[in-house]
C-alpha cells in the first residue's frame, strides 16, 4: 500500500510539472503589446520545446523583416522577433524620452513579461548587440547566453573601422565618402552613388537585395536613426557616439557568440578584439558576408547560431 501510494504522488507531482510547463509554453503568435510610450509589434515562431531566443534587430530602428531568413532557427525552439518602438510594425514616436537604450530596455522586459517568459537566449544584431549587452548587465537572470552578431561594442571603433573601410575604395568613392565625414558638401546624387558603393562592399554583397531586406529599408524609423545615431552610418554624432562597453565585457558571466562577416561593416579584426575581453566566448566569421550576414550567407549563420545554442542546451 505504501508503494502504491508512492507511486501516485509521483505520478501527480509529475503531471503537476507537465501542466505547469505546458501553461508556460510559448506558443507560436504574432501580435502587439502595449510599452512604455506606445504598442509594438512581435512574432513568436517555431515549434522546437528547447529555449527560446529573443533577436534585437538593428538599426536604431531597422525593423526586423530582414530577420526572417534565421527563422529556420524554430525547428529546434520558439524565436522571438519585434519591430522596436518607432519602426516598422510598431508605433512610431517623437518623444525622444522614448530613444534611449533604457526605454528600450524597458520595452524589451515588458515583452519577455508579457510573454511570460523566464528563460532565454538573447541574440542582437548591430545597434541590437549595443541594446543586448546593456540589457544582460541591467538584467542578467534568466540568459544563457548571448550572441551578438556584428558588433557595435564601441561607437567610436566602428568610426575607425568605417574609416579603414573607406580608404580601401577607389579614390573617387573614397574622396567623397571622407569629405562628406569632414563636412565639405558634397553633390547628392555623387554622394548617395558613394555610400551605396559602400553599403554594397560591406553591408549586404548579394544582389538583387531580398525583399525582406527591401521591407526592413522602407519601413525603419528615420528620425529615431538619426536622433540616436547620426545621419551617416560611417560617423555617429547622436546620443549613442560616445557608446563603449568594451571595460564592461570582462562581467559577462555567459556563453557568448560572436558571429561577423568576412567583410562586415564590423571587421573581423575589432570582433576578435572584443572576443579577448569577452570570458567564455568565441567568434565565428561568415564566408562571403558583408554586415547583413543573414541576407549573404543565411545557412553559415544559421549553423553557426544552431550549433552554439544546441550545444548548450545539451550541457
Amino acid at each position: 500500500m505504501r508503494f502504491l501510494k508512492i507511486t501516485f504522488l509521483t505520478g501527480l507531482f509529475t503531471l503537476l510539472i507537465i501542466s505547469c510547463k505546458q501553461e508556460h509554453e510559448l506558443k507560436q503568435q504574432t501580435g502587439f503589446v502595449t510599452v512604455n510610450g506606445g504598442k509594438i509589434w512581435y512574432r513568436v515562431t517555431g515549434n522546437g520545446s528547447k529555449t527560446p531566443v529573443l533577436m534585437l534587430h538593428g538599426g536604431p530602428a531597422f525593423p526586423s523583416h530582414y530577420f526572417n531568413p534565421l527563422l529556420e532557427i524554430g525547428k529546434d525552439r520558439p524565436v522571438i522577433t519585434f519591430d522596436q518602438l518607432g519602426c516598422g510594425r510598431s508605433d512610431r514616436i517623437t518623444d525622444t524620452t522614448l530613444m534611449t537604450i533604457d526605454a528600450n530596455i524597458v520595452q524589451t522586459k515588458q515583452l519577455l513579461d508579457h510573454l511570460g517568459v523566464k528563460e532565454f537566449y538573447l541574440y542582437g544584431h548591430s545597434w541590437g548587440t549595443m541594446l543586448g549587452t546593456d540589457y544582460y548587465l541591467k538584467h542578467p537572470d534568466g540568459i544563457k547566453g548571448l550572441i551578438l552578431a556584428s558588433p557595435c561594442i564601441s561607437s567610436k571603433k566602428w568610426m575607425e573601422d568605417a574609416e579603414a573601410l573607406i580608404s580601401t575604395l577607389p579614390d573617387s568613392i573614397s574622396l567623397v565618402l571622407k569629405n562628406s565625414n569632414n563636412g565639405v558638401p558634397q553633390d547628392s546624387a555623387t554622394f548617395a552613388s558613394a555610400v551605396e558603393h559602400y553599403y554594397s562592399n560591406f553591408y549586404y554583397r548579394k544582389h538583387p537585395t531580398s525583399a525582406d531586406l527591401d521591407s526592413a529599408w522602407s519601413q525603419m524609423g528615420a528620425s529615431v536613426y538619426t536622433y540616436m545615431w547620426g545621419t551617416s552610418e560611417f560617423s555617429a554624432t547622436g546620443t549613442l557616439k560616445d557608446y563603449d562597453r568594451t571595460s564592461d565585457l570582462k562581467n559577462i558571466g555567459v556563453p557568448t557568440l560572436y558571429t561577423t562577416g568576412e567583410f562586415d561593416a564590423a571587421r573581423p579584426s575589432t570582433v576578435e578584439y572584443y572576443k579577448s575581453l569577452t570570458p567564455n566566448s568565441k567568434v565565428v566569421i561568415i564566408s562571403g558576408a558583408g554586415h547583413m550576414t543573414m541576407h549573404d550567407n543565411p545557412s553559415e549563420e544559421i549553423k553557426a547560431i544552431s550549433e552554439f545554442l544546441n550545444g548548450l542546451d545539451d550541457k
